[in-house]
């Protein structure tokens, strides 16, 4: 029973990271043709879009955020391994974990901050400049993307210690 619930929990865990990375690969396409219209009306036509940058902006948080958790779960990061056959397997298993470890307390430091800005944002109706967007849902969004990847940081970090040092 423990297997099918931790079974269930990890395809329940990896489609909603599938369906995130989703959402900002939408919100890339979004940003792709608004752009792409912004240019062909800027110099066919000069009728510039008003707030293309703001909503470039804003929309970049959503496209990276919403993306982190899954690229982090897939290992899809930029990974050097120069040194791995130098330093043995068990100083890689050390370097596995504390990387792991490191880059979810500075995440979580991260997600703190976030959500407070968040929270303060929408206390005192924090907006963009020209067009008037209100600024909280972008940063519950970076902390709802740094929260998920240090969830995953976590379950990488079980997963590294249940293997144990390898020699691959």
């Amino acid at each position: 029973m423990a297997a099918q619930v931790s079974e269930a929990r990890s395809t329940w865990f990896d489609r909603a990271n599938l369906i995130l990375a989703m959402a900002a690969g939408v919100s890339l396409l979004f940003m792709v043709v608004l752009v792409a219209i912004g240019v062909v009306l800027r110099f066919a036509f000069a009728t510039p879009i008003l707030g293309i940058n703001e909503i470039v902006q804003l929309n970049s948080v959503a496209v990276v955020m919403l993306a982190l958790p899954w690229a982090t779960a897939e290992g899809a990061h930029v990974r050097v391994d120069v040194l791995d056959a130098a330093i043995g397997a068990r100083w890689r298993f050390v370097g596995d974990l504390m990387s792991r470890l490191l880059s979810g307390f500075a995440l979580a430091v991260l997600v703190w901050r976030s959500a407070l800005k968040a929270i303060d944002a929408a206390k005192y109706g924090d907006a963009t400049n020209m067009l008037g967007l209100p600024i909280w849902p972008f940063y519950a969004i970076l902390a709802l993307g740094m929260a998920l990847c240090v969830v995953v940081l976590a379950l990488q970090v079980v997963l590294i210690l249940k293997a144990g040092p390898s020699d691959e």
